[in-house]
């Protein structure tokens, strides 16, 4: 007997359509048999790069179409319109990150969700990444003691290709990069930490791409076909979006459930383009030198006056696919999770308490900078995902 495959559906043929490949492996476990996109351009995409798939418009097609799970990776204003609906389909349902753009629309999933019994994921695949396993193990470990602080600087140099030129720079489409492309970094916080953000305070501006008058209206475009690091200096970009209202530049404060302090600066016209995250014990402290495979984390565990090397040094480790190998464990974790349930690295409501404090960040930093408190799930809501899912007897 041949081997059966579980039939993956994805909506959404954009920006992060490349997880296609993970999941589609023929003879081995998994394949992608139904595309659904409405734009042209993404079905046109979809037949050409998975060429024995179904490829439509119709939602509703693809929700009868018999698969056994499906990725949705839509805009983000999307996830709840696609995702609510597979859920309640009983199709175990892969949602890229972020949740959604609004607190509303997260828990929307997580309760369609748990009504439903239907296996939720969520694609925070920095759960995966190297660099963050390798600091995560490192605390668990206890080798910096208690953690107590936490923070992160961001440094998008790519900002202007990746999120001012299309529906990433409108609020109505993101609601703001501190959640966009902040709720990565906000679930790492979170995880590093091991609490999650209770009451968050933020300040931020469009500082340098609401000035550059040079706009075009990339809608039928890709992002690699405008991306060029000779776009610089951030000033000079040129066929930026037509319309651009979220920051360039955010910087927000957080007080986590567990008396953590952490704080996150993001900015996207640095020249350079990685991420710095330092974590503060009671013993001792570590930091990453760059994000990315055979780059280094610092520990330092000694007093010493003024600066020191650190004390030991890990090399980051490299895997194969992207984000240093992130990408296919994270589609082999929803693969095995939606076929067999159980415990995952990711979590949902991890991902909607992310959501949240980047939400309120932004409210925050568009007012007057005060802290502002992160409401909280009903109880059985958090119980029934912390306990990995489990099938309830419903009446």
């Amino acid at each position: 007997m041949g081997t059966v495959d579980m039939k993956i559906g994805v909506v959404g043929f954009g920006l992060r359509a490349g997880l296609w490949r993970h999941a589609h492996k023929p003879g081995q476990g998994s394949e992608v048999t139904i595309i659904c996109d409405t734009s042209e351009r993404g079905r046109a995409d979809a037949a050409a790069q998975v060429p024995t798939a179904t490829v439509t418009a119709g939602l509703q097609v693809l929700l009868e179409s018999g698969i056994d799970a499906v990725l949705v990776l839509t805009p983000d204003n999307q996830h709840a319109a696609v995702a609510v609906q597979t859920l309640r389909a009983g199709i175990p349902t892969f949602c890229e990150k972020p949740l959604d753009i609004t607190i509303e629309a997260a828990d929307s999933i997580l309760q369609a969700a748990y009504d439903s019994g239907t296996r939720l994921y969520v694609g925070h695949n920095m759960r995966h990444m190297p660099v963050v396993v390798q600091m995560r193990e490192l605390i668990e470990q206890g080798v910096i003691g208690e953690v107590k602080a936490v923070w992160c600087r961001h440094f998008v140099g790519h900002g202007g290709d990746y999120y001012f030129k299309d529906w990433h720079s409108e609020r109505k489409n993101v609601t703001s990069l501190l959640l966009q492309k902040g709720a990565h970094d906000i679930d790492v916080i979170h995880w590093l930490a091991n609490g999650y953000t209770r009451r968050v305070s933020a300040v931020g501006d469009l500082a340098v791409y609401g000035s550059v008058a040079d706009r075009a209206d990339n809608s039928g475009k890709r992002m690699g076909e405008w991306f060029s690091l000779d776009n610089w200096p951030p000033a000079e970009q040129h066929g930026l979006a037509e319309r651009i209202d979220v920051e360039d530049i955010s910087m927000m404060n957080m007080v986590l459930d567990n008396g953590v302090l952490a704080s996150y600066q993001q900015c996207h016209f640095t020249p350079d383009y990685w991420r710095n995250y330092t974590v503060i014990g009671t013993k001792g402290r570590i930091e990453n030198f760059g994000d990315g495979p055979g780059e280094r984390i610092g520990v330092w565990t000694k007093r010493t006056s003024g600066y020191a090397e650190p004390d030991r040094t890990l090399v980051i480790e490299d895997g194969d696919g992207g984000h240093g190998g992130a990408d296919p464990r994270l589609i082999d974790e929803f693969l095995r999770f939606a076929s067999e349930g159980g415990r995952t690295q990711t979590s949902p409501i991890a991902a909607r308490q992310a959501v949240a404090a980047g939400i309120l960040a932004a409210q925050s930093l568009r007012g007057n900078g005060s802290a502002l408190e992160v409401p909280p799930l009903p109880a059985g809501l958090v119980e029934y995902f912390d306990a990995g899912q489990p099938a309830l007897v419903r009446e």
